[in-house]
């Protein structure tokens, strides 16, 4: 009877060690399911004049961007404050070229250009401040 008892506990520890394992994915799963999709741009896509886009629009750390744009003509480019303000992307820095793009943010300010000659001076660049 004792034996018993102690397959008992066992069982009683890992149905409560299973119940926390249900819990937690379930708590994952909410903080995923509250991230936001943002398509940059809207409507008109990735694209010139991108950099008022997000104006009016509250970002959080995970949220996602979209940058949908023909990849013939454009990329996307992540850079530093620095390379946002001089239109430079840095030496070795991978570009974003699927023309679709999908991008998690980070807390603080995200930058992207379009590294394309001449894009970024025209205004296709985005900064994106996730709290």
């Amino acid at each position: 009877m004792a034996a018993q008892g102690r397959g008992s506990a066992a069982r009683g520890s890992s149905g409560a060690a299973a119940v926390a394992l249900v819990l937690l994915c379930v708590l994952l799963h909410g903080e995923v399911a509250e991230s936001a999709v943002y398509t940059v741009g809207d409507r008109g896509g990735w694209g010139f004049n991108s950099a008022s886009w997000p104006r009016g629009k509250r970002f959080r750390a995970g949220d996602v961007l979209v940058f949908r744009y023909s990849p013939k003509a454009h990329n996307v480019v992540p850079v530093s404050a620095a390379g946002y303000n001089s239109c430079a992307a840095p030496r070795g820095v991978r570009a974003l070229t699927s023309g679709n793009d999908r991008v998690t943010l980070k807390r603080g300010v995200n930058y992207f250009i379009c590294s394309f000659p001449g894009h970024c001076q025209a205004g296709m660049k985005v900064a994106v401040t996730a709290a």
